[in-house]
């Protein structure tokens, strides 16, 4: 397996929205879905419709079981993702168990090849030469949420890493990088 890296600077994650929605808004909220939740790509996959959307409007949490431990994880769906399902859901008929990243060929969750082939697409697009690919996604909602003072401990937990060392690993977050980090009480 390649190693990819987070996008660091959010200019270059606002060329991959406006990318990716070039293409098609579905293809958009698989971007904007992984960078806000730090979802696993298998995770976003098997979402149906009636996990994100209540009939009429955005949840305001996304509750995922983990398969190995039976304990269910709550993931808040921020304005950005609301916004991006508004359009995508609005528009159209769904049924509540319709995958919400539904395959135009066969009706069921597009596969992890074509999530992989969207991301590199647009990556390559706008001209990223760094390693991307479906990790990038979750690595890029990492980063930011460290930088922005989010302590790495529950970074660990939405994760699901074993060790603090093992997140900032992963991350790649270079403590000789110097970036200082926010904590925005904002009181």
């Amino acid at each position: 397996m390649q190693y990819v890296n987070p996008i660091r600077d959010m200019e270059t994650i606002q060329a991959m929205k406006e990318e990716l929605r070039k293409h098609s808004i579905r293809d958009l909220l698989l971007f904007v879905l992984g960078i806000n939740t730090g979802l696993n790509l298998l995770d976003m996959l098997n979402l149906t419709v009636q996990d994100v959307w209540d009939g009429q409007s955005p949840r305001q949490f996304l509750f995922i079981k983990d398969e190995k431990t039976g304990e269910e994880k709550a993931y808040y769906l921020n304005s950005k993702i609301g916004d991006i399902l508004n359009e995508y859901l609005s528009g159209k008929d769904w049924n509540a168990d319709d995958y919400l990243f539904k395959s135009k060929k066969d009706g069921g969750p597009i596969t992890r090849q074509q999530a992989y082939r969207i991301i590199n697409h647009s990556a390559r697009e706008i001209g990223i030469s760094e390693n991307i690919g479906t990790h990038t996604l979750r690595k890029t909602f990492g980063y930011h949420a460290y930088h922005r003072g989010i302590a790495i401990s529950i970074i660990k937990s939405i994760l699901n890493h074993h060790s603090t060392a093992e997140t900032l690993r992963y991350l790649g977050v270079n403590k000789s990088e110097g970036l200082p980090i926010k904590v925005d009480v904002n009181l």
